[in-house]
């Protein structure tokens, strides 16, 4: 999987559904609806990014790296415990 075989075809799906509700927040703007209904739909827009970047790293966590674990050298598992390390210290950012 680390030759990104991976489609993520289901994070496709629901990033397009987060499109439209982007979407659905800039017309809620140009229609100048109540700021609290529009910070509500953006809450929801940012829980359904964070869903789909879970999932991906979930997959990332049972292909990639433990193909790595079970299959690498000691220097490729290293390099995923570096790998996933630096990706939860970006997240942890937001």
């Amino acid at each position: 999987m680390s030759n990104q075989m991976t489609t993520h075809e289901a994070e496709l799906v629901r990033l397009r559904r987060i499109e439209g509700q982007i979407r659905g927040v800039q017309k809620m703007i140009e229609e100048k609806r109540y700021c609290v209904d529009i910070l509500t739909q953006i809450s929801s827009i940012v829980g359904a990014i964070k869903s789909v970047e879970e999932n991906i790293l979930e997959r990332h966590r049972k292909g990639c790296v433990h193909q790595s674990f079970t299959k690498g050298s000691k220097e490729d598992k290293a390099r995923k415990v570096d790998e996933v390390i630096g990706v939860l210290k970006k997240f942890r950012r937001y």
